[in-house]
């Protein structure tokens, strides 16, 4: 199933989601709701899922400042998510929990809610020259509340969770490889192959190797979605997220240097 948000290919037991949400491929509740339903839709001879972008520069910008414009949409959603999780923290833990392995191959910019889509995914290979991450929900006014307070820290040392979610800058994916937010950083020119022949071999494993091996625990999450709640609709993050929309958020030039942008806001 392919839909005008995302492009599915499926060859030899791998499929191939590609988000194509333009200009920035910011994660909307349609885009969100496209990626269950073509989740859902695949068949039992999918082994393996590899999530691309059709945008060079941007993987997934983040959460989409204008989200609550789909309030419809995101009730669905809501109505769906297991119990005691919110949209995005579904999202994450969908990944997690599918049958089928879960790869990033990542060669632009994912930040806040994009970052926990990478964090949340089985495996994410990112591209040196042009794979970078970013936790910057602090610079809005808010914590991450897709996943990232409980995934960061089960990838890597508490500093260097808070590091990267307090902190809020911009990271490269060899910074990003070395803390343990990816498996690996490989040259852009080498990482289409690898990621590939990754994808065949697990494919080629025998029934039931994959879905026996992934076993997910999800712990702590109604604490993040308090703190996150909390946080997300006060006058002051309402502010905050008007003036980036009126200062650039979601435009190319804006999400190139957004974490810029969002500390000018005063």
């Amino acid at each position: 199933m392919t839909t005008k948000l995302l492009h599915l290919h499926i060859e030899n037991g791998v499929a191939n989601i590609t988000f194509n949400n333009p200009p920035v491929n910011v994660l909307s509740g349609s885009l969100m709701k496209s990626l269950k339903e073509v989740l859902h839709g695949l068949s039992n001879d999918v082994k393996v899922i590899v999530f691309d972008s059709a945008n060079p520069d941007f993987f997934i910008a983040h959460v989409d400042i204008n989200i609550l414009d789909e309030q419809e949409v995101l009730n669905e959603l809501q109505l769906t998510a297991p119990e005691g999780l919110n949209i995005f923290q579904a999202v994450g833990e969908m990944l997690r929990n599918l049958p089928q392995v879960t790869i990033v191959k990542l060669k632009g910019i994912a930040r806040g809610g994009g970052a926990e889509f990478v964090t949340a995914a089985d495996m994410s290979f990112a591209s040196l020259e042009k794979g970078k991450l970013a936790q910057c929900e602090a610079l809005m006014g808010i914590i991450p509340g897709g996943g990232a307070t409980q995934y960061l820290p089960a990838k890597m040392t508490r500093g260097r969770a808070l590091e990267i979610m307090l902190g809020a800058d911009l990271f490269d994916a060899a910074t990003a490889a070395h803390y343990g937010w990816i498996n690996r950083a490989l040259p852009d020119a080498e990482i289409d192959a690898f990621v590939d022949q990754l994808a065949q071999n697990m494919a080629a494993l025998e029934e039931g190797i994959i879905s026996t091996t992934k076993k997910v625990l999800a712990a702590g999450f109604k604490a993040e979605n308090d703190g996150w709640a909390a946080l997300a609709f006060t006058p002051r993050t309402a502010e905050i997220m008007k003036k980036a929309m009126e200062n650039g958020a979601q435009t190319v030039a804006g999400e190139l240097e957004i974490e810029s942008l969002l500390r000018s806001i005063k």
